[in-house]
């Protein structure tokens, strides 16, 4: 059974910084992409950053020079770091994870995975 768990969310005033963590676990190959995303009431689930397995890291223009997504592939977690917080930050984030498994020793074809959500609110 694979787990993809986050952690790391709350309350903070506007201008202030969180750390999400996401760690991914189970009987799993390994991880390809990892990401966060996020969906405020009334509105769509939009994707915040994501990084490769390499490292290679894309970012929404909205969260640019504030939040830097990193990895560790060894433990199969992703951080978000959050800096320079807006109310408009406000939302439920969720960490995806593809997730590929042991095939006679080789990787599978990757598994799309999504954590639990963990409420971020930024007061003004």
């Amino acid at each position: 059974q694979v787990h993809v768990v986050e952690s790391g969310g709350g309350l903070v005033q506007a201008g202030g910084s969180l750390r999400l963590s996401c760690a991914a676990s189970g009987r799993i190959f390994g991880v390809n992409d990892m990401g966060w995303y996020r969906q405020a009431p009334g509105k769509q689930r939009e994707v915040v950053a994501r990084i490769t397995s390499g490292g290679s890291t894309n970012y929404a223009d909205s969260v640019k020079g504030r939040f830097t997504i990193s990895r560790d592939n060894a433990k199969n977690t992703v951080n978000l770091q959050m800096n320079t917080l807006k109310p408009e930050d406000t939302a439920v984030y969720y960490c995806k994870a593809d997730i590929t498994f042991p095939d006679y020793g080789l990787a599978s074809a990757p598994y799309e995975y999504w954590g639990q959500g963990t409420q971020v609110t930024v007061s003004s």
